[in-house]
């Protein structure tokens, strides 16, 4: 099965009034919906939006494996176990928050910044915290604590790639356009695939999307 989520339908989040723009592809907070709470081990798929000086303040996480992908800007993350990061487009950030992490993001450069942010389930809840960053991440970043595999494609326009066959798989569409299935998504859109035959992803113009591969816990 293969269900489509438009950029439209996601909902929307954050705090527009102090640089905030959020759009969650899942039951996040105040949007509660009990037939969209989670996706494999995908938790949230989060596309964030915040403009200079702005950001989230130090708030905790446990038990969540959390993968941030920046599209435009430069991110600032500071964390409770001592790491300052800044992450810029084309790297990998991961946070396991375990058994309880606390971190601040935040924009402290002049430009706007732009990241998708995704947060998966555990195979085993606690443990301590540990963080990472690849700068430049090639094709493949495997997330063995969650049982997924995260593949980054940049497809130039009428270029094909093969959707894995997995339990579950999550695209996301970061820009450019793409055709799945006879359906053609552009940025912000998804699809979540469930029993299908692994179908392909054919770029209709030059385009940058992120395939989660999962498997059943």
């Amino acid at each position: 099965m293969i269900r489509i989520q438009r950029a439209g339908e996601r909902y929307p989040g954050g705090d527009p009034a102090a640089g905030i723009e959020t759009r969650h592809a899942l039951s996040f907070g105040p949007h509660y919906d009990p037939d969209n709470l989670r996706f494999g081990a995908l938790l949230a798929c989060n596309e964030e939006r915040l403009a200079p000086g702005a950001g989230f303040d130090e708030h905790p996480h446990s038990h969540t494996e959390i993968v941030t992908w920046v599209v435009e800007g430069e991110l600032t993350h500071r964390d409770s176990t001592g790491h300052e990061t800044v992450v810029r487009p084309g790297d990998l950030q991961r946070l396991s928050s375990a058994g309880g992490v606390r971190h601040v993001e935040r924009n402290d450069a002049g430009t706007p910044l732009v990241f998708v942010q995704m947060w998966l389930a555990p195979l085993r809840p606690g443990g301590e915290p540990s963080y990472e960053v690849v700068r430049e991440l090639g094709a493949t970043y495997r997330l063995p604590g969650a049982g997924a595999v995260l593949h980054a494609h940049r497809p130039g326009a009428g270029e094909r790639i093969a959707v894995p066959a997995a339990d579950f798989a999550y695209v996301h569409v970061v820009r450019g356009t793409v055709r799945l299935d006879g359906e053609e998504l552009g940025p912000g859109d998804a699809a979540r695939l469930t029993g299908a035959e692994a179908p392909e992803l054919c770029a209709t113009a030059d385009a940058e999307v992120l395939v989660w591969e999962m498997r059943a816990p």
